[in-house]
């Protein structure tokens, strides 16, 4: 006998549209939200800081136009009358309490683009602070760092927990499960609906913070360069890793719905593969969603500074997979673990008295 795959799909649709209201609205995931929304607010403000201070610099320059070179010819053992006889008047001047050796005096000037800082002690120059303005390619760094350390492993992760864990949780507390499970639908086609109504919810939610979050990146700079070589193929890496998360963790925690009464214990454990995926070896590293994921991140995050040096030597490196099979294998996890959860939705029982 063929299959009806006509009607598993119409069932599959019909699930979606009535989980879509649920999914987007309901009030225990309305964190989810702000999950989404902090790193937006994150790179908001840096942006508003970038570009009042940029004004206050031209401002500055503007009034009192100094070269760069004019800067730079300064040299430590100066005295302040002869860096005024060649800077002028500062923009700013302090003068701090006296020393065995003098007061310290510190002098501002800027060049419209960097920040220079000339600390005297008894009249005499005795350190030149360089303060270079912000550029693209070192945001573009903290935005990865932001983006594969926060992001990815705590704002999706924690989001894909609160909408996929409810999918089927969220019913058996809302004593309306029975309903879908009274219904002629096979088991397996209500888990692809609810999954697929899931992964829209999350992909539609993070996908737009990760556009505004570039785009608030993007917003003090002129970014026509950025976007004539490389740029646009970085927001799509950036989109793409985005829906991909909430495609691989979002068949975990649906799975884990419907495998566990607790959520927290699930999400603990995921959790901590995750964040252990750095000293496992690069067989294990294959069963993790954020090994993928990182393969397809178009800027490498620069690695922790301040981790402990016996730690550093535990680090397992494993080599990137190429983008076609990191997709190919995320996607292969995610089908698997969908059919499980198909597998154990086939023998699902509630009893609304225990749970």
């Amino acid at each position: 006998m063929t299959p009806p795959y006509g009607l598993w799909w119409a069932q599959i649709r019909a699930v979606i549209r009535l989980e879509m209201k649920k999914t987007f609205f309901a009030r225990r995931g309305l964190w989810v939200y702000l999950l989404a929304l902090a790193p937006v607010l994150l790179f908001m403000g840096r942006a508003i800081d970038l570009m009042r201070v940029r004004e206050t610099r031209l401002a500055l320059a503007t009034a009192h136009p100094v070269s760069a070179e004019t800067l730079q010819s300064i040299d430590t053992g100066m005295t302040i009358d002869e860096v005024i006889g060649k800077l002028g008047e500062p923009d700013s001047r302090r003068t701090f309490g006296r020393r065995r050796r003098g007061p310290v005096v510190m002098m501002s000037y800027t060049d419209g683009q960097d920040d220079y800082t000339f600390t005297f002690i008894d009249d005499e120059l005795r350190d030149i602070n360089r303060r270079d303005h912000p550029s693209l390619q070192q945001d573009s760094l903290i935005y990865a760092t932001v983006f594969q350390f926060f992001y990815l492993r705590l704002a999706i992760f924690f989001g894909c927990v609160g909408i996929f864990m409810n999918l089927f949780r969220g019913e058996l507390v809302d004593k309306s499960l029975h309903f879908y499970l009274l219904a002629p639908i096979r088991r397996e086609v209500l888990v692809v609906g609810k999954y697929l109504a899931g992964l829209i919810a999350t992909v539609v939610i993070f996908t737009t913070s990760t556009a505004l979050q570039l785009w608030m990146l993007l917003l003090p700079y002129d970014a026509s360069a950025y976007l004539a070589g490389a740029g646009w193929h970085h927001i799509a890496a950036y989109l793409g890793v985005t829906a991909l998360a909430c495609l691989g963790y979002g068949s975990v925690f649906l799975a884990a719905g419907l495998l566990v009464r607790n959520p927290i214990i699930p999400a603990a454990t995921v959790l901590l593969w995750e964040s252990l995926v750095m000293f496992l070896p690069a067989a294990l590293k294959k069963i993790s969603v954020i090994f993928y994921l990182q393969s397809l991140c178009p800027v490498v995050a620069p690695p922790d500074r301040d981790m402990n040096p016996l730690l550093a030597l535990l680090v397992s490196n494993a080599k990137a997979p190429p983008a076609a099979w990191a997709i190919t294998g995320l996607v292969v996890l995610t089908l698997v673990i969908l059919a499980l959860a198909g597998m154990r939705a086939r023998r699902l029982e509630i009893n609304y008295g225990t749970d």
